[in-house]
């Protein structure tokens, strides 16, 4: 046994547990269908089939050997990663409009707007995903094989590129979310005619939880990418695992950042596991801009 996909294997389990009992949460709780638990919900599904991937990859690369399951396993890995990248910028994106258009953020048009973000996230994922299966791999072609087997080095720098951009557009949004969050922040204590300490403080915490998710998702993916685009097939495949774990870190960190620090979703889990609280009472879930 390969140690690397001994460790690709553990750490789909990790995620596919993790994300499990989210998407577990939000399906069990009735309080949780604002449009911020929706994205949630899409992260965790899209990291629960990547987890789910990482582990039919390992069974099957030892199990069954054999061309077609390989092409469908990446293809559906492909389709899972790409899946969750986008459901982070979505949540990013609902982010932003949560603080940018706050007065009108509760509305069916923000609703509308989540499900056409979402459709376009999956939607574009599956064709990622696909592109393997119909055609797109080096299988009958080795010298146009990238650092990831079957996919050809123009498929690789396609996926490269559209996370360049994912990361491009989270960047410019997070730093317009700060600045917003700084003048709110300013404006509040202006009206109360002084600057306090905790105004420095809230604004302050809030500007580094953003950089601890930015920077978490970049330390998570960036290697991964940049090698994918300047590697060469010929380099040696640790180069490649050593690259791509860290990469799938980032789907284990994502319910700890966007789901088990919410209060509502801690309040859902006592429900679900020790029925501390009434299932039924409703309560209403804090915007998408609580950082």
């Amino acid at each position: 046994l390969n140690p690397w996909d001994v460790m690709l294997c553990v750490s789909g389990t990790a995620i596919a547990c993790e994300n499990a009992l989210v998407v577990a949460i939000i399906c069990y709780s009735p309080a949780l269908r604002t449009p911020m638990f929706v994205l949630v919900g899409s992260l965790a599904t899209a990291d629960l089939l990547a987890g789910l991937g990482l582990i039919l990859n390992f069974v099957f690369q030892y199990v069954i050997r054999s061309e077609t399951v390989s092409l469908l396993t990446v293809g559906f890995l492909v389709a899972s990663f790409a899946a969750s990248v986008s459901s982070l910028l979505a949540i990013t994106v609902d982010r932003y409009l949560s603080l940018y258009n706050a007065l009108t953020y509760y509305s069916e048009r923000t609703v509308l707007c989540v499900h056409t973000m979402l459709a376009g996230a999956w939607g574009v994922s599956l064709c990622l995903g696909l592109l393997p299966v119909l055609g797109w791999n080096c299988l009958h072609d080795r010298t146009s094989c990238s650092v990831v087997k079957p996919l050809t080095k123009s498929n690789v720098t396609l996926l490269s590129a559209s996370f360049f951009l994912i990361f491009l557009i989270m960047l410019h949004l997070y730093i317009e979310i700060c600045k917003i969050v700084c003048r709110h922040a300013h404006q509040i204590a202006l009206q109360q005619h002084f600057l306090t300490a905790s105004h420095y403080v809230t604004t302050k915490k809030g500007v580094s939880t953003l950089a601890i998710i930015l920077g978490t998702f970049g330390a998570s993916w960036l290697p991964f990418a940049i090698y994918c685009v300047v590697g060469d097939p010929d380099y040696p495949s640790v180069y490649t695992y050593a690259t791509l774990l860290p990469a799938t870190y980032n789907s284990m960190i994502n319910p700890i950042i966007y789901a088990y620090r919410n209060q509502e979703i801690q309040r859902s889990m006592w429900v679900l596991f020790c029925g501390c609280f009434q299932a039924k009472v409703s309560f209403r879930s804090r915007s998408p801009s609580d950082v």
